[in-house]
């Protein structure tokens, strides 16, 4: 669904009145499939949210003052999926890479903030699921991680390189990114992506939950499936709590609790970081949590924090995947 679809469904909200609906996990406004994974530098994975159904909020003869409340914050969230939906960044059309191609395993939270970016700049892109086992999908590269951005032969590594080097691309007249941006996007690479294995793998059905979505959305065989599933989410159960030692972590859910407090009080009322429009750290935050929003970690934060808003109103500015067959 493109820019034009979405300014549609939110200027009909306006004209039905219609009430946002719940705020946990039926704030997704479409259906997203998430995950993560372990050589891309975390790892981890994912579940599915169903649409939500939108209730009619309908007048009494003589509204009360409640009422006129609810009507009124129903037209301002209307307004904000109009301003949302408002929000996509397409480049020219002469600035388009004409073959794109990702590397990369469907759970890797680097992987997801390079799509992220690839997905609200509506740049159409291949994907390379790599067998993480093997690795045989990037044997060509000197590079033995991922994402690996192939862009018409040329090769890019390392996610923030990924995303500042097609940003100085696509916006080559703004490709000055200042230093609140900055200091967001450090934030993302040196604090963010350190919570989530130590919560997707906090228990072993965590763990599992995980990695039977790694298991069955991965680059495996039958025989592969099984034993990644397993042996995996027991390895990752063992080594988040490492991870939980290495960086300091008391209470893991408490830790991404005030990770996703510290962003929206970064927002400090905006809509965005970036303002009316995501900017690049908003896609970074966004890219890194679609993997976990739906496994049992993101249904957690959402639910303890105020970050659902914003990650709802990403999802509308980011919009539909633009990948395309390989």
């Amino acid at each position: 669904m493109g820019r034009v679809a979405h300014g549609l469904i939110a200027r009909s909200l306006l004209r039905r009145n219609l009430a946002p609906p719940p705020f946990s996990c039926a704030a997704a406004v479409a259906q997203r499939t998430v995950p993560i994974a372990s050589s891309c530098g975390t790892a981890s994975d994912v579940a599915t949210c169903p649409r939500p159904r939108w209730r009619l909020f309908s007048l009494p003869v003589a509204p009360s003052r409640s009422v006129s409340v609810g009507l009124a914050g129903a037209l301002s969230f209307s307004l904000t999926l109009v301003t949302a939906a408002e929000a996509k960044e397409p480049p020219s059309p002469e600035l388009i890479p004409k073959d794109v191609v990702l590397y990369q395993y469907e759970a890797c939270p680097f992987c997801n903030k390079v799509k992220a970016f690839l997905d609200y700049h509506d740049v159409p892109y291949k994907v390379v699921e790599v067998n993480p086992l093997s690795k045989k999908e990037i044997k060509w590269s000197d590079y033995k991680k991922v994402p690996i951005l192939v862009v018409d032969g040329e090769q890019l590594i390392e996610s923030s390189d990924i995303v500042k080097k097609l940003s100085q691309r696509f916006r080559p007249e703004n490709s000055v990114i200042d230093e609140e941006e900055t200091k967001w996007l450090r934030w993302v690479d040196d604090h963010l992506v350190h919570m989530l294995s130590p919560n997707i793998y906090r228990t072993t059905s965590e763990a599992l939950e995980s990695f039977d979505y790694i298991a069955k959305h991965g680059n495996f065989s039958m025989t592969e499936r099984f034993t990644v599933k397993y042996a995996g989410a027991a390895i990752m159960y063992m080594v988040s709590k490492k991870l939980k030692k290495k960086y300091n972590i008391t209470d893991e859910r408490v830790a991404l609790y005030e990770a996703a407090q510290t962003w929206t009080t970064a927002l400090d009322g905006r809509d965005f970081l970036g303002g009316a429009k995501p900017n690049l750290a908003d896609l970074a935050v966004y890219g890194v949590l679609r993997p976990i929003r739906y496994l049992k970690a993101g249904k957690d934060m959402v639910e303890n924090t105020e970050i659902g808003e914003w990650y709802q109103r990403m999802e509308i500015a980011v919009g539909e995947s633009s990948r395309i067959a390989a």
